[in-house]
Formats: structure tokens, C-alpha cells, sequence
């Protein structure tokens, strides 16, 4: 069965998501992951474009003006709606293994 679409992000998509509830450009954006994970994550012009991209036409982002090459983007409630849903998978997989595993590994 194929996978859909954003049905769990990337810590890249996660980051991107998060750092736009506050309007920021492509370049903004790659900084503030980095500052943000202490760089644990960055992400490349290439790899942020192309996901931007895919996020407006999910509708989960939209742009908010164009200067020139210069776009800044915000995060529309879809965006909200995909963060939240990851960090209730992300909560429950730690709970799950907290059950299983965290508990001297004799869960099963």
C-alpha cells in the first residue's frame, strides 16, 4: 500500500513547519533549523525549495510576498494541523517504548 503524502513528516519538514508560524524566507528558515536543533539538522537550498514547493501545493504553507527571487512563506492551519499529528505519533512511539522497552526491556 503506498505511503501518503505527509502522513509523517521528516525532522527537515518538521523544522521547516515549525519555523514558519512566524513569517521567514527560504534563507531565513535554513538558518533557524539549524539554531534551532542546535545543528543536529540543516537543510540544503535544494532539498528546502523542493519541499516548499510541495508544501504550498499541499496547502499547508502559503507565500506571503515576492521580492524579486526573495518569497517568504507562513504556515496556514493544514501546516498546524500536519505539526500537531506528528507530535502525537512522535508521543506515542516514546510511550510505546517507554511500555515496551523503557522499563528494564521486559515489556513483551
Amino acid at each position: 500500500m503506498p505511503r501518503v503524502k505527509f502522513q509523517t513528516l521528516t525532522e527537515q519538514m518538521f523544522y521547516i513547519l515549525l519555523c514558519l508560524y512566524k513569517e521567514c524566507c527560504g534563507m531565513d528558515i535554513m538558518e533557524k533549523v539549524t539554531q534551532m536543533t542546535g545543528g543536529r539538522v540543516s537543510v540544503g537550498p535544494g532539498t528546502l525549495y523542493n519541499l516548499l514547493e510541495n508544501f504550498l501545493e499541499a496547502g499547508m504553507i502559503r507565500e506571503t510576498r515576492a521580492e524579486g527571487r526573495k518569497r517568504s512563506y507562513v504556515i496556514t492551519e493544514a501546516g498546524k494541523k500536519a505539526l500537531r499529528d506528528e507530535q502525537q505519533r512522535l508521543l506515542t512511539l516514546t510511550s510505546d517504548y517507554e511500555h515496551f522497552a523503557g522499563q528494564g526491556g521486559d515489556g513483551l
